[in-house]
């Protein structure tokens, strides 16, 4: 069985060429290298990293890692499965990765907020969906404060890895959601707000 290590040490090799590749072939769903949705998850946390990111690839939470003091009998025990951190120009996020066909309903949106409520108030949220996302998710994600988590559909995505700006068109959404407080704002330009 393949290993978070294992799919770490392989997209670690990966350029901006082989990055661009695996895009298009999530697109054209067809990754047989990879399980369903691990390389999108892979892909954005690289991404991130070659534009001088720090970035935490796919990782689990266990009881153990929460809970050390306390004698359990089951301390590897996972309580979360985390898809990935990225730490830039100040920000701190927690990544979730959906690489479906149909755009995401708020589920996964809940799951983001429940995972936030165990971290420091200045983390946030970052939901990549290839399909992009329901009409009610970008309501939803209006009434999640304290709490902020910002939306990055595959045309989003598609335009910033092309362009090599994932970390200015993070710095985008996140200063679009403080000044106008959007979860989803459209990265269209390069053009700063």
């Amino acid at each position: 069985m393949t290993s978070f290590a294992d799919y770490q040490a392989r997209i670690e090799t990966y350029g901006q060429a082989q990055l661009l590749q695996l895009w298009q072939a999530i697109k054209d769903r067809h990754t047989p290298d990879w399980p369903p949705g691990k390389a999108l998850e892979y892909l954005i946390l690289r991404a991130f990293h070659l534009e001088g990111a720090d970035v935490t690839y796919p990782y689990e939470v266990r009881v153990k890692d929460v809970l050390a003091p306390y004698e359990l009998d089951d301390k590897n025990d996972a309580i979360e499965q985390i898809d990935g951190a990225i730490y830039c120009d100040g920000l701190a996020c927690l990544v979730e990765t959906k690489d479906h066909s149909q755009p995401i309903k708020v589920d996964p949106i809940a799951k983001m907020r429940n995972q936030l409520q165990r971290r420091h108030a200045s983390t946030i949220g970052v939901v990549f969906s290839r399909s992009g996302f329901t009409s009610p998710v970008s309501i939803f994600t209006q009434s999640l404060g304290p709490h902020m988590v910002l939306l990055w559909n595959g045309k989003e995505i598609d335009y910033a890895l092309k362009r090599q700006c994932m970390r200015d068109s993070l710095v985008k959404k996140y200063r679009a959601c403080i000044e106008k407080g959007t979860a989803d704002f459209q990265i269209k330009s390069e053009k700063t707000l």
